[in-house]
């Protein structure tokens, strides 16, 4: 099979198109014909040298793909040869072949393309076990993403808009305020121009924010602390302006908030499938009926996949970048 190569820690220009052999799959899993993957900021993290892959998970790159069952492990019962899926993967999505857990395979929802479906495991799992499994996200509350345009920001903009949130997000520039009103947010803050402290204390009379999903750290972990409600509930998933910050916990203390944070791929793949049950249970529909739709930045061919790394890195991009193999 072919797939991406990273013989050597770096930038985008280590990725080389190579050929290998088609994994073996274990009692458990399947075997997928990839026909898209997607394209996700660990995958950056990890080709660069800082994000390891886990013992036993595939040291190709690669965190969710779309494709179709080619074979199953003698203990599957969840699937058989033939059908289409979309998948979270341990490692392994930038190939022709996967092997994955079958438990961490999903239906592609009625009406998308593979393309579309690639886009979605990375992101749904982590939006639902942070923002509804750990931040208890409900009817009526109110929500900040931040980074809205990314592929979990737009993914967090519609989920906690169809479970009956009001939504807000911070992005940095007036095309992606744009785009994240489009997807349902209620007020999208561009960080060049405007203190999202000030404007959500404003726009929630003071009250502030009951759940918050924060991928940028640095000088936002005070920020999110002095934001948030009496009860409220601030997730970290990542630091991309840096983990260490000084922090005044006082508010910690007087307003009884929940500070939290997660890393989906070292978790088990028993926790990994219950996330995916509760995704086919309580989000899938939406996709079928069109209220949610996965938002595509660009599509790369598998050879591009430097360029497709590059486009990322730019932070230019609004929704997600897929890689499509052809099939």
């Amino acid at each position: 099979m072919k797939y991406i190569d990273t013989p050597n820690f770096g930038g985008p220009e280590v990725l080389t198109l190579a050929e290998g052999q088609i994994p073996d799959i274990a009692a458990h899993e399947v075997l997928i014909q990839v026909a898209a993957a997607g394209v996700n900021r660990p995958d950056i993290i990890q080709r660069s040298g800082n994000y390891p892959a886990p013992k036993g998970a595939s040291p190709i790159l690669g965190l969710e793909v779309a494709g179709e069952v080619k074979a199953v492990g003698n203990e599957v019962s969840t699937w058989k040869v033939g059908d289409r899926v979309c998948a979270l993967t341990n490692g392994g999505g930038y190939a022709e072949f996967v092997a994955v857990p079958e438990g961490q395979c999903l239906p592609i929802p009625d009406g998308l393309s593979m393309v579309e479906a690639a886009a979605l495991p990375e992101t749904a799992f982590t939006v639902w076990s942070n923002v509804f499994d750990r931040a208890k996200l409900e009817t009526g509350d109110s929500f900040l993403v931040h980074g809205g345009s990314s592929g979990i920001g737009t993914t967090a903009i519609q989920f906690a808009k169809v479970m009956g949130a009001t939504v807000f997000t911070t992005v940095g520039s007036v095309d992606k305020c744009n785009a994240c009103l489009a997807l349902g947010a209620e007020i999208a803050l561009n960080y060049h121009e405007a203190d999202f402290l000030e404007e959500l204390k404003e726009a929630t009379d003071g009250k502030g924010v009951d759940v918050i999903l924060d991928m940028v750290g640095g000088d936002y972990i005070q920020k999110n602390l002095k934001l948030a409600s009496v009860e409220g509930r601030i997730i970290n998933i990542a630091y991309l302006q840096g983990p260490v910050a000084k922090v005044n916990f006082l508010p910690v203390m007087l307003k009884r908030l929940t500070v939290s944070g997660s890393t989906l791929r070292p978790q088990s793949s028993e926790v990994k499938a219950q996330i995916a049950q509760q995704l086919l249970k309580n989000i899938w529909p939406f996709y079928a009926n069109k209220s949610i739709k996965p938002v595509i930045a660009e599509v790369f061919p598998l050879d591009k996949t430097s360029d497709a790394h590059r486009l990322m890195e730019s932070n230019q991009h609004i929704g997600k970048i897929v890689l499509d193999l052809g099939l």
